[in-house]
């Protein structure tokens, strides 16, 4: 998950660099907890102690994780974050053709998404180099399965711009969005971000606030966006945030009556009346007769 940064550090010291293996290496991205280590898999465990080179955003977090899963890392550990990730994919390429497997974690969760780790995938990618993962946590499905909301077809729209211009902006195209939405918001703009969804979608919206995740204090507070920003107000909001919001409901059926401008502005280009109407008719899933009687009854009225 990702939504406090880490300023960036120098690289850990490292070992002497292991022996170099026949054949290509890899790039493995793996999931790591996103609160609670007891979500770690055994696969992590093995390829925290395995890997030849480790890419974090913060040497801390990987001292913290590997004294947590009582592992002991050998491999070089280089810092792979949102300030140097575009000048390291470079040299990570380099160790992975020499035949290293470079594993890529972020600070929690799973690598790529809204953290670093995609331009190094994208890029071994287009070289053909392996590119594998350790599944593990994410805030994203997570917040989704617990949210209450629909989940047969869902998308992930990350942090939302923090400017309000290019926030609006960003959420009138997501108006008619029928998907459930996930998103990540920090803690101090989330009465902000939740004022901005009530005038994009409507208070009515149906919403989930997932807070602190698999931890101690995990909290999941549900209803509509009205509700949810005054709970917001209540008091200081702190933790991992994940806002989920319920897709825009599907359109009524349409009305003869709304498709009579339709119609006529066929017959001003040219088309028969019977025609005009039987073609919007079909379009938009309305009787014929129907709508054509209506065109006639307009005209008299």
């Amino acid at each position: 998950m990702g939504p406090v940064q880490s300023e960036p550090h120098d690289d850990a010291p490292a070992p002497a660099d292991p022996p170099r293996r026949e054949g290509p290496g890899a790039v493995v991205l793996a999931g790591t907890p996103i609160g609670n280590l007891g979500d770690a898999s055994p696969r992590l465990r093995e390829a925290l102690e395995r890997a030849d080179v480790l890419a974090v955003e913060d040497t801390r977090r990987l001292r913290r994780l590997a004294a947590g899963l009582g592992v002991t890392t050998r491999g070089r550990v280089l810092t792979h974050h949102e300030h140097n990730e575009a000048g390291r994919v470079a040299e990570l390429l380099e160790a992975v053709r020499a035949g290293s497997t470079v594993l890529v974690l972020s600070d929690a969760g799973m690598p790529t998404v809204s953290d670093p780790g995609y331009r190094l995938a994208e890029a071994a990618a287009a070289e053909g180099l392996t590119v594998t993962a350790v599944p593990g946590p994410s805030a994203v499905l997570t917040a989704l399965a617990v949210s209450g909301l629909p989940t047969d077809r869902f998308t992930f729209e990350g942090f939302l711009p923090r400017k309000a211009g290019e926030r609006s902006a960003r959420l009138a195209e997501l108006a008619g969005e029928r998907r459930t939405m996930v998103f990540y918001e920090a803690p101090h703009r989330l009465a902000a971000m939740l004022t901005a969804l009530r005038e994009a979608f409507g208070a009515g919206r149906r919403a989930v606030v997932a807070r602190e995740l698999t931890k101690l204090h995990e909290e999941v507070v549900r209803g509509d966006l009205d509700r949810l920003f005054a709970w917001a107000q209540e008091g200081p909001v702190r933790g991992e945030i994940a806002v989920v919001v319920a897709g825009a409901p599907a359109p009524g059926p349409a009305r003869a009556e709304d498709l009579v401008a339709d119609v006529e502005a066929l017959v001003a280009a040219g088309t028969r009346l019977k025609d005009a109407a039987g073609q919007v008719a079909e379009r938009a899933g309305v009787g014929k007769r129907e709508l054509y009687e209506t065109v006639l009854g307009a005209r008299k009225g």
